[in-house]
């Protein structure tokens, strides 16, 4: 078929543009990327956090999965996105989430009292509900001062050691984070499926998910890619201080994954793949008190909701043991932004919220 000369130019011609339009939108996603790392680096150097791994997912796709500095500083071992990371209280989420799969199996039920399933607790329990435990609405407490972090206590002991402690305040009328409120779900979780929550985690979520890094801390298991973590004394990097291995395995946030698990997390979040859409959108509401209000926490199920400029962001952050986390979901722009850094007191929130700012300044 003869096609005439003019057209043939301008096919050409459209092909040209096409070329060079593409070539323009590479290098500006390139500097884009290149603007992120570099400022990615110079928080971690302003932070002084020797390793960092970041994770950028984008409308279902992974678009940044990238390590910086040392994972290990005694044997140079570079951060990357295969670098397990303790979770902190971003662990929190897969204990909500193991909690509500119960309820959907009519095994729990949210507003249940806590004496339903602690026959010894004490009678202040009657008052307290699963949902309330769930958003820190309980009056439950946190770890006292003096609680020993180097006693291997038994499940059973910390128990006794919460149920010892009288609420601070009438259950349901105020919010306060409770670290003690998780680690009793935990517990839940095992007298209601007769299994441990790890394992009902591994088995429920993280096999499903194919998230073949998560689980539960263990210091003696050999971990590969595991980071180390540490803390800043007097200006000097110190190695993480050692805890009971027990300690290291309650419901509060104990885990271990990598920003490749999370993106898989992530994905399955958008889907009911593990829980119903109701469920979800239960777990991302602000729990309101017994006057009518929201929390002030604006605390769901395992995640702070909040406003950050017009964009709704479902996030989490973590602190524990030489590690600090952050998982920031704007779901309705369909973004995710996850930093993983091993120093105590570092601030992985922050640079989760810049990195997202500037994605969504591209739209």
């Amino acid at each position: 078929m003869h096609i005439p000369m003019s057209i043939r130019r301008s096919s050409a011609w459209v092909g040209c543009l096409t070329f060079l339009f593409a070539i323009c939108v590479a290098r500006a996603q390139s500097a884009a990327n290149d603007a992120v790392g570099e400022y990615v680096k110079a928080e971690m150097e302003r932070q002084h956090v020797p390793g960092l791994s970041l994770l950028v997912v984008q409308h279902g796709k992974i678009v940044r999965a990238e390590g910086f500095g040392l994972a290990n500083l005694e044997l140079q071992v570079p951060v990357k996105a295969e670098t397990v990371f303790q979770s902190g209280s971003v662990g929190k989420q897969f204990t909500a989430t193991a909690v509500m799969m119960l309820v959907e199996a009519g095994k729990i039920g949210l507003d249940d009292p806590l004496t339903k399933y602690f026959a010894g607790a004490p009678t202040t329990w009657k008052d307290v509900t699963v949902r309330e435990l769930l958003s820190h609405t309980a009056g439950f407490g946190d770890y006292p001062k003096n609680f020993d972090l180097r006693k291997d206590w038994t499940e059973d002991e910390e128990l006794k050691l919460i149920e010892s402690i009288p609420l601070a305040y009438p259950p349901g009328t105020k919010w306060e984070y409770s670290n003690f409120g998780y680690v009793t779900l935990g517990i839940l979780i095992h007298r209601v499926t007769g299994e441990f929550y790890g394992d009902f985690l591994q088995q429920r979520i993280f096999q499903r998910l194919g998230m073949t890094s998560t689980r539960i801390i263990s210091e003696a298991d050999i971990i590969p890619n595991r980071a180390a973590g540490y803390r800043l004394v007097k200006g000097e990097l110190k190695n993480q201080e050692w805890v009971a291995p027990v300690v290291n395995t309650t419901a509060d946030g104990s885990l271990y994954f990598t920003i490749l698990d999370l993106a898989k997390w992530d994905a399955a979040l958008y889907s009911e793949r593990l829980l119903k859409r109701s469920s979800l959108d239960l777990m991302w509401t602000p729990v309101k008190l017994k006057n009518g209000q929201a929390n002030s926490g604006n605390y769901g199920f395992g995640w702070f909701i909040d406003q950050r400029d017009g964009h709704r962001c479902i996030h989490h952050d973590g602190s524990w043991q030489g590690f600090e986390t952050a998982i920031d979901r704007y779901v309705d722009d369909e973004l995710t932004v996850v930093a993983l850094s091993n120093l105590a007191d570092a601030e992985p929130g922050k640079i989760t919220r810049h990195v997202a700012e500037m994605y969504l300044a591209e739209k």
